[in-house]
């Protein structure tokens, strides 16, 4: 898992798209920082998390796109599959090579709490409490986008595929009106990627929210396993 891991992260900095996910996450990330923090005179982070739900559902596809289809195209997952390695860790290397690179992205946030520490003390609890929130987003889309990406051999199709499922979740919250039964609106509700990670941008630490986030990482990384091995088998 170390190794693939290790070869994954070379992948990502080897060439363009390591280093364009992260100058894309920090001019987005930066903007929101001096928009709503420093312009406004505030300790609050509040503004920066919460506008990065929306800018890390579109950006997790360019790490995702090629982890996968990249050795489906050049038929380097022949190797892969028949090498002595358990898919498991397989799949977990490249996961959290996905999960390392969002995480150099993700840090930044500190460094901006760190900046407004010099001017006034910052609420460090709801900061780190964000920080959870929008690692545990990333690593559930990160699962699925590479689900996506072991299905195909065409970068621009895992892409293109990630792009629809993030253009999902974000018009998925507009169902809840459709439905005048109050189960399903709750059903609805419970199911929304933006309402759990929302609770977490007002100060509300819910463990359903961690465990939900965590299973469909789970229950995503279980899928690209199953795909994996009916590639082996089949």
């Amino acid at each position: 898992m170390t190794a693939i891991m290790r070869r994954e992260l070379l992948a990502y900095f080897s060439s363009p798209i390591g280093y364009i996910y992260l100058a894309v996450y920090y001019v987005f990330s930066g903007f929101y920082f001096f928009a709503g923090t420093l312009y406004a005179n505030t300790t609050d982070l509040s503004y920066v998390f919460g506008n990065m739900f929306t800018i890390v559902l579109f950006l997790i596809p360019i790490l995702t796109m090629r982890l996968f289809s990249e050795d489906n195209k050049h038929k380097t997952d022949q190797a892969l599959l028949t090498a002595p390695i358990n898919l498991s860790a397989l799949v977990m290397g490249k996961f959290l090579a996905g999960a390392v690179v969002f995480l150099l992205g993700l840090s930044i946030t500190l460094v901006y709490g760190v900046i407004v520490a010099v001017f006034a003390p910052p609420n460090w609890a709801l900061i780190w409490g964000n920080f959870v929130a929008l690692l545990l987003l990333g690593m559930a889309l990160i699962a699925i986008g590479m689900f996506i990406s072991s299905m195909t051999e065409n970068q621009v199709i895992a892409a293109v595929g990630a792009f629809a499922v993030a253009l999902g979740l974000l018009l998925f919250d507009s169902l809840q009106g459709l439905f005048s039964s109050p189960f399903w609106s709750k059903v609805v509700s419970g199911l929304s990627f933006f309402n759990r990670y929302n609770d977490f941008t007002v100060g509300i630490f819910d463990f359903s929210s961690i465990v939900f986030f965590l299973s469909v990482s789970a229950i995503f990384i279980f899928l690209t396993i199953r795909v994996l091995e009916k590639r082996r088998w089949g």
